[in-house]
Protein backbone atom coordinates (compact mmCIF):
# COMPACT_ATOMS: atom_id res chain seq x y z
CA UNK A 1 0.00 0.00 0.00
CA UNK A 2 1.92 3.40 -0.89
CA UNK A 3 2.27 5.62 2.17
CA UNK A 4 -0.25 8.38 2.42
CA UNK A 5 1.13 12.35 1.94
CA UNK A 6 0.37 15.06 4.21
CA UNK A 7 0.34 19.01 4.21
CA UNK A 8 2.79 20.66 6.93
CA UNK A 9 1.16 23.74 6.34
CA UNK A 10 -2.14 22.80 6.32
CA UNK A 11 -2.82 19.27 7.70
CA UNK A 12 -4.56 17.95 4.96
CA UNK A 13 -3.91 14.55 4.01
CA UNK A 14 -3.88 12.68 0.43
CA UNK A 15 -3.26 9.60 -0.84
CA UNK A 16 -1.48 11.14 -3.88
CA UNK A 17 -1.42 14.63 -4.95
CA UNK A 18 1.71 16.59 -6.45
CA UNK A 19 0.93 19.51 -4.47
CA UNK A 20 -1.45 20.60 -1.72
CA UNK A 21 -4.79 22.44 -2.31
CA UNK A 22 -3.44 25.29 -0.42
CA UNK A 23 -0.36 25.33 -2.48
CA UNK A 24 1.94 23.52 -0.32
CA UNK A 25 4.80 20.71 -0.72
CA UNK A 26 3.68 17.66 0.64
CA UNK A 27 5.70 15.36 2.90
CA UNK A 28 5.06 12.14 4.05
CA UNK A 29 2.33 11.40 6.97
CA UNK A 30 4.64 8.89 8.61
CA UNK A 31 8.43 8.95 8.47
CA UNK A 32 9.79 5.75 8.80
CA UNK A 33 12.20 4.85 11.99
CA UNK A 34 14.18 2.23 12.92
CA UNK A 35 14.13 0.86 16.43
CA UNK A 36 17.18 -0.10 18.40
CA UNK A 37 21.06 0.42 17.60
CA UNK A 38 22.86 1.37 14.81
CA UNK A 39 24.16 -1.94 12.61
CA UNK A 40 27.62 -2.70 12.63
CA UNK A 41 29.52 -1.80 9.41
CA UNK A 42 29.46 -5.32 7.99
CA UNK A 43 25.34 -5.66 8.74
CA UNK A 44 24.09 -3.47 5.97
CA UNK A 45 23.72 -5.24 3.01
CA UNK A 46 25.01 -2.19 0.18
CA UNK A 47 23.70 -4.84 -2.45
CA UNK A 48 20.88 -3.17 -2.06
CA UNK A 49 21.63 0.45 -2.82
CA UNK A 50 19.41 3.12 -0.94
CA UNK A 51 17.64 0.27 0.73
CA UNK A 52 19.74 -0.93 2.68
CA UNK A 53 18.55 1.75 4.77
CA UNK A 54 15.01 0.21 4.30
CA UNK A 55 13.86 1.66 7.58
CA UNK A 56 14.10 4.75 6.90
CA UNK A 57 12.36 4.66 3.97
CA UNK A 58 8.50 5.33 2.66
CA UNK A 59 9.01 3.56 -0.17
CA UNK A 60 9.61 0.48 -1.38
CA UNK A 61 12.14 -1.32 -3.46
CA UNK A 62 10.66 -1.39 -6.91
CA UNK A 63 13.25 0.43 -9.75
CA UNK A 64 16.93 -0.15 -9.24
CA UNK A 65 20.30 0.44 -11.29
CA UNK A 66 22.30 -0.49 -7.84
CA UNK A 67 22.50 3.24 -7.40
CA UNK A 68 24.10 4.50 -3.66
CA UNK A 69 27.34 4.04 -1.92
CA UNK A 70 28.89 6.50 -3.71
CA UNK A 71 32.90 6.76 -2.51
CA UNK A 72 33.59 9.23 0.11
CA UNK A 73 36.97 10.41 -0.62
CA UNK A 74 39.73 12.35 1.40
CA UNK A 75 41.39 15.47 -0.80
CA UNK A 76 44.44 17.05 1.11
CA UNK A 77 44.42 20.14 -0.80
CA UNK A 78 40.74 20.90 -0.04
CA UNK A 79 41.21 19.98 3.28
CA UNK A 80 38.32 18.10 3.43
CA UNK A 81 35.85 14.89 1.92
CA UNK A 82 34.45 14.43 -1.33
CA UNK A 83 31.09 12.26 -1.18
CA UNK A 84 31.44 11.50 -5.00
CA UNK A 85 27.52 11.77 -6.34
CA UNK A 86 29.02 11.95 -9.83
CA UNK A 87 29.42 8.41 -9.97
CA UNK A 88 26.21 7.65 -10.69
CA UNK A 89 24.08 5.56 -13.70
CA UNK A 90 23.32 8.76 -15.26
CA UNK A 91 26.07 10.66 -14.01
CA UNK A 92 24.51 12.67 -11.30
CA UNK A 93 23.17 12.63 -7.72
CA UNK A 94 19.46 12.59 -9.06
CA UNK A 95 19.96 9.01 -9.34
CA UNK A 96 19.11 8.85 -5.83
CA UNK A 97 15.55 10.91 -6.20
CA UNK A 98 14.72 8.77 -9.07
CA UNK A 99 15.13 5.77 -8.09
CA UNK A 100 12.74 6.30 -5.01
CA UNK A 101 10.25 8.38 -7.37
CA UNK A 102 9.74 5.52 -10.41
CA UNK A 103 9.79 3.16 -7.00
CA UNK A 104 6.54 5.22 -5.58
CA UNK A 105 4.89 5.44 -9.35
CA UNK A 106 4.80 1.51 -9.83
CA UNK A 107 3.47 1.20 -6.46
CA UNK A 108 0.40 3.73 -7.54
CA UNK A 109 0.80 2.00 -11.11
CA UNK A 110 1.72 5.26 -13.10
CA UNK A 111 1.54 4.88 -16.33
CA UNK A 112 3.16 7.89 -17.79
CA UNK A 113 5.65 10.52 -15.65
CA UNK A 114 6.15 14.32 -16.68
CA UNK A 115 8.64 16.17 -15.28
CA UNK A 116 11.02 19.34 -16.31
CA UNK A 117 14.55 20.04 -15.51
CA UNK A 118 18.09 21.75 -16.99
CA UNK A 119 19.75 18.50 -17.66
CA UNK A 120 20.50 16.36 -14.66
CA UNK A 121 16.90 15.31 -13.48
CA UNK A 122 15.59 15.10 -16.54
CA UNK A 123 18.12 12.51 -17.80
CA UNK A 124 17.57 10.53 -14.15
CA UNK A 125 14.02 10.68 -14.41
CA UNK A 126 13.65 9.07 -17.93
CA UNK A 127 16.50 6.53 -17.14
CA UNK A 128 14.43 5.28 -14.17
CA UNK A 129 11.55 5.75 -16.04
CA UNK A 130 12.62 2.89 -19.09
CA UNK A 131 13.97 0.87 -16.24
CA UNK A 132 10.46 0.53 -14.59
CA UNK A 133 8.70 0.70 -18.49
CA UNK A 134 6.92 3.75 -17.87
CA UNK A 135 6.45 6.28 -20.48
CA UNK A 136 8.43 9.56 -19.77
CA UNK A 137 7.83 13.31 -20.51
CA UNK A 138 10.98 15.50 -19.44
CA UNK A 139 10.72 19.44 -20.02
CA UNK A 140 13.63 20.77 -20.65
CA UNK A 141 15.01 24.31 -21.53
CA UNK A 142 15.61 25.21 -25.25
CA UNK A 143 19.18 25.62 -24.82
CA UNK A 144 19.78 22.66 -22.63
CA UNK A 145 22.88 20.82 -23.23
CA UNK A 146 23.42 17.99 -25.92
CA UNK A 147 24.15 15.57 -23.47
CA UNK A 148 22.44 16.14 -21.24
CA UNK A 149 19.57 16.08 -24.06
CA UNK A 150 20.89 12.42 -25.48
CA UNK A 151 20.37 10.72 -22.07
CA UNK A 152 16.74 11.59 -22.52
CA UNK A 153 16.51 10.99 -25.53
CA UNK A 154 18.58 6.85 -25.44
CA UNK A 155 16.31 6.59 -22.67
CA UNK A 156 12.89 6.82 -24.69
CA UNK A 157 11.68 9.74 -22.96
CA UNK A 158 9.89 12.43 -25.30
CA UNK A 159 11.97 15.45 -24.59
CA UNK A 160 10.04 18.74 -24.95
CA UNK A 161 11.75 22.24 -25.28
CA UNK A 162 10.58 25.38 -23.63
CA UNK A 163 11.49 28.37 -25.24
CA UNK A 164 12.27 31.01 -22.04
CA UNK A 165 13.46 30.99 -18.51
CA UNK A 166 13.90 27.60 -16.10
CA UNK A 167 11.01 29.01 -14.58
CA UNK A 168 8.92 29.04 -17.89
CA UNK A 169 9.57 25.67 -18.38
CA UNK A 170 8.48 24.84 -14.89
CA UNK A 171 4.73 26.45 -15.81
CA UNK A 172 4.74 24.25 -18.78
CA UNK A 173 5.01 21.09 -17.45
CA UNK A 174 2.79 22.06 -14.61
CA UNK A 175 0.28 23.13 -17.06
CA UNK A 176 0.54 19.96 -18.46
CA UNK A 177 0.13 17.94 -15.89
CA UNK A 178 -2.61 19.68 -14.53
CA UNK A 179 -4.79 18.96 -18.01
CA UNK A 180 -3.79 15.45 -16.94
CA UNK A 181 -1.05 14.28 -18.99
CA UNK A 182 0.99 12.28 -16.91
CA UNK A 183 2.13 11.54 -13.45
CA UNK A 184 4.39 14.46 -11.77
CA UNK A 185 7.75 12.89 -10.93
CA UNK A 186 8.89 16.33 -9.80
CA UNK A 187 12.30 16.41 -8.13
CA UNK A 188 11.56 20.03 -6.57
CA UNK A 189 7.94 18.92 -5.48
CA UNK A 190 7.60 15.24 -5.06
CA UNK A 191 8.56 13.72 -1.45
CA UNK A 192 9.51 10.51 -2.66
CA UNK A 193 12.30 12.70 -4.67
CA UNK A 194 13.34 13.63 -1.16
CA UNK A 195 13.02 10.50 0.25
CA UNK A 196 15.76 9.45 -1.71
CA UNK A 197 18.33 12.43 -1.68
CA UNK A 198 17.93 11.96 2.49
CA UNK A 199 20.02 8.48 1.92
CA UNK A 200 23.09 10.49 0.95
CA UNK A 201 23.63 11.63 4.28
CA UNK A 202 22.70 7.97 6.02
CA UNK A 203 25.72 6.98 3.69
CA UNK A 204 28.17 9.50 4.66
CA UNK A 205 27.64 8.89 8.07
CA UNK A 206 27.51 5.09 7.34
CA UNK A 207 30.77 5.29 5.85
CA UNK A 208 32.55 7.66 8.78
CA UNK A 209 31.16 4.87 11.76
CA UNK A 210 27.83 7.14 12.14
CA UNK A 211 29.66 9.83 12.67
CA UNK A 212 28.97 12.97 10.96
CA UNK A 213 31.16 15.45 10.04
CA UNK A 214 31.01 19.05 11.47
CA UNK A 215 29.84 20.34 8.05
CA UNK A 216 28.35 19.36 4.81
CA UNK A 217 28.66 21.29 1.91
CA UNK A 218 26.47 21.12 -1.28
CA UNK A 219 25.05 22.75 -4.07
CA UNK A 220 21.79 24.22 -3.67
CA UNK A 221 19.26 25.33 -6.27
CA UNK A 222 16.20 23.94 -5.46
CA UNK A 223 17.71 22.15 -2.74
CA UNK A 224 16.78 18.41 -4.00
CA UNK A 225 20.33 17.17 -2.50
CA UNK A 226 20.32 19.91 0.60
CA UNK A 227 16.97 19.32 1.90
CA UNK A 228 17.27 15.85 1.55
CA UNK A 229 20.48 15.93 3.41
CA UNK A 230 19.28 17.85 6.17
CA UNK A 231 15.93 15.17 6.41
CA UNK A 232 18.67 12.37 6.72
CA UNK A 233 20.80 13.39 9.33
CA UNK A 234 17.68 14.47 11.54
CA UNK A 235 16.27 11.13 10.56
CA UNK A 236 19.82 9.73 12.17
CA UNK A 237 19.94 11.62 15.23
CA UNK A 238 16.34 11.27 16.00
CA UNK A 239 16.82 7.21 15.82
CA UNK A 240 19.46 7.64 17.73
CA UNK A 241 22.33 6.72 15.10
CA UNK A 242 24.21 9.66 15.45
CA UNK A 243 24.36 11.77 18.06
CA UNK A 244 24.37 15.62 16.11
CA UNK A 245 23.55 17.02 13.18
CA UNK A 246 26.55 18.65 11.19
CA UNK A 247 26.12 22.50 9.69
CA UNK A 248 24.53 22.65 6.28
CA UNK A 249 26.20 24.61 4.43
CA UNK A 250 24.98 25.91 0.96
CA UNK A 251 26.48 27.27 -2.75
CA UNK A 252 24.53 29.34 -4.77
CA UNK A 253 25.09 30.94 -8.73
CA UNK A 254 25.28 34.45 -8.28
CA UNK A 255 22.16 36.39 -9.68
CA UNK A 256 20.25 33.11 -8.86
CA UNK A 257 20.64 33.04 -5.42
CA UNK A 258 17.58 33.40 -3.26
CA UNK A 259 18.98 31.90 -0.05
CA UNK A 260 22.02 33.69 -0.10
CA UNK A 261 20.03 37.15 -1.15
CA UNK A 262 17.91 35.92 2.35
CA UNK A 263 20.57 35.68 4.14
CA UNK A 264 22.99 38.38 3.35
CA UNK A 265 21.23 41.04 1.30
CA UNK A 266 21.10 41.27 -3.18
CA UNK A 267 24.54 41.37 -4.25
CA UNK A 268 25.09 43.28 -7.43
CA UNK A 269 27.71 40.62 -8.66
CA UNK A 270 27.27 39.84 -12.55
CA UNK A 271 25.00 36.41 -12.97
CA UNK A 272 26.55 32.72 -12.87
CA UNK A 273 25.84 31.50 -16.49
CA UNK A 274 28.08 28.54 -16.02
CA UNK A 275 26.42 26.96 -13.20
CA UNK A 276 23.26 26.23 -15.52
CA UNK A 277 22.14 23.28 -12.69
CA UNK A 278 21.09 25.73 -10.01
CA UNK A 279 20.05 28.57 -11.91
CA UNK A 280 16.60 28.55 -9.86
CA UNK A 281 15.51 31.87 -8.52
CA UNK A 282 11.97 31.11 -7.01
CA UNK A 283 12.56 27.37 -5.05
CA UNK A 284 9.37 25.74 -4.37
CA UNK A 285 11.00 24.35 -0.82
CA UNK A 286 12.26 27.66 0.06
CA UNK A 287 10.57 27.87 3.45
CA UNK A 288 11.57 24.13 4.62
CA UNK A 289 15.25 24.69 3.45
CA UNK A 290 15.71 28.59 5.50
CA UNK A 291 14.42 26.40 8.31
CA UNK A 292 17.13 23.66 7.82
CA UNK A 293 19.77 26.44 7.48
CA UNK A 294 18.86 28.19 10.96
CA UNK A 295 18.18 24.44 12.45
CA UNK A 296 21.79 23.57 11.92
CA UNK A 297 23.16 27.07 12.33
CA UNK A 298 24.01 26.86 8.53
CA UNK A 299 24.42 29.62 5.97
CA UNK A 300 24.55 30.09 2.29
CA UNK A 301 26.88 31.83 -0.32
CA UNK A 302 26.99 32.43 -3.91
CA UNK A 303 29.75 32.40 -6.31
CA UNK A 304 30.68 33.86 -9.26
CA UNK A 305 31.23 32.68 -13.34
CA UNK A 306 35.13 32.84 -12.32
CA UNK A 307 35.29 31.37 -9.09
CA UNK A 308 33.25 28.87 -10.43
CA UNK A 309 35.44 28.40 -13.72
CA UNK A 310 39.07 28.39 -11.41
CA UNK A 311 37.23 25.72 -8.94
CA UNK A 312 36.35 23.62 -12.14
CA UNK A 313 39.70 23.88 -13.36
CA UNK A 314 41.70 22.75 -9.87
CA UNK A 315 39.19 19.73 -9.67
CA UNK A 316 40.05 18.14 -12.76
CA UNK A 317 43.45 18.57 -12.34
CA UNK A 318 43.05 16.84 -8.73
CA UNK A 319 41.24 14.09 -10.87
CA UNK A 320 37.94 14.94 -10.01
CA UNK A 321 35.84 15.00 -13.05
CA UNK A 322 32.82 17.05 -12.49
CA UNK A 323 30.46 19.13 -14.26
CA UNK A 324 31.08 22.95 -13.70
CA UNK A 325 27.47 23.26 -11.52
CA UNK A 326 29.31 20.61 -9.28
CA UNK A 327 32.36 23.26 -8.59
CA UNK A 328 30.27 26.23 -7.04
CA UNK A 329 30.14 23.61 -3.59
CA UNK A 330 34.51 23.16 -3.25
CA UNK A 331 34.39 26.81 -4.58
CA UNK A 332 31.86 27.81 -1.58
CA UNK A 333 34.17 25.83 0.83
CA UNK A 334 36.97 28.17 0.20
CA UNK A 335 34.61 31.17 0.70
CA UNK A 336 33.32 29.87 4.10
CA UNK A 337 36.75 29.74 5.38
CA UNK A 338 37.35 32.83 4.48
CA UNK A 339 34.73 34.53 5.85
CA UNK A 340 35.49 32.13 9.36
CA UNK A 341 32.15 29.73 8.97
CA UNK A 342 34.23 27.18 8.80
CA UNK A 343 37.50 27.44 11.12
CA UNK A 344 40.70 25.66 10.45
CA UNK A 345 41.25 22.02 11.10
CA UNK A 346 37.24 21.07 10.93
CA UNK A 347 35.93 18.27 9.56
CA UNK A 348 33.85 19.17 6.33
CA UNK A 349 32.29 16.61 3.36
CA UNK A 350 31.67 18.28 -0.10
CA UNK A 351 29.12 16.43 -2.34
CA UNK A 352 30.07 16.54 -5.95
CA UNK A 353 27.08 16.29 -7.76
CA UNK A 354 27.72 15.91 -11.59
CA UNK A 355 30.06 13.95 -14.10
CA UNK A 356 31.76 15.98 -16.35
CA UNK A 357 31.14 13.89 -18.89
CA UNK A 358 27.90 15.80 -19.37
CA UNK A 359 28.93 18.92 -18.97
Amino acid sequence: MPATLSCPACGSTFADRWRCSCGSPLRFADRPLPEGPAPGRHELDRNRGLWAFDDFLPVGREVTLGEGWTPLVPSEEWDASFKLEYVFPTGSFKDRGAATTLSRAVELGVDTVVEDSSGNAGAAIATYAARADIDAEIYVPAGVKASKLRGIERAGATPIRVEGSREDVTAACIEAVESGEGWYASHAWNPAFFAGTATVALEIAAQRGWSVPDAFVTPLGHGTLFLGAYRGFRALYEAGWTDRMPRLLGAQAAGYAPFADARHGESETEPNEVADGIQIREPVQREAILDAIDDTDGDVVALSEAAVERELDALHARGFYTEPTCAVAPAALREFRERGVVEEGEDVVVALTGSGLKG
